[in-house]
């Protein structure tokens, strides 16, 4: 194992692993309900507005840029705490969401579940 491997997973400083593309995963989660929220990506950019306004930023794959979630509909995602895998490459950021928290109008993004080949909506 490598020094930067063991101070990843065993010590205390934040040292992102990004992938190829400089992005790592971030799960998105009610800090009240546990619900999950949402899946995105974050850059370094992205974790740094997060971390210095407290209000989730993602990179836009789409857009190529930052993308500060609610930013046109007002429905932002105050962070409470951020947990960090073991190897450092995927983030859990519990929020407090200001409204809904997908695009559709949906509480979460995860209002469907697979049943049997077909999507059937969850609770609203």
């Amino acid at each position: 194992m490598s020094k930067t491997q063991i101070d990843r997973e065993k010590g205390p400083e934040f040292l992102p692993k990004f992938d190829e593309k400089g992005l790592l995963s971030a799960v998105v989660q009610d800090v009240r309900t546990g619900e999950i929220l949402m899946v995105a990506f974050m850059d370094q950019e992205a974790i740094d507005a997060t971390l210095r306004t407290g209000i989730a930023h993602f990179h836009s794959r789409s857009r190529g840029k930052l993308w500060k979630k609610g930013e046109t509909s007002g429905n932002v995602l105050n962070v409470a705490e951020i947990l960090v895998d073991c190897d450092q490459d995927a983030l859990v950021l519990r929020c407090e969401p200001a409204g809904p928290t997908c695009h559709t109008g949906a509480p979460s993004c995860f209002y469907r579940k697979l049943d049997d080949g077909i999507l059937q909506s969850v609770k609203a």
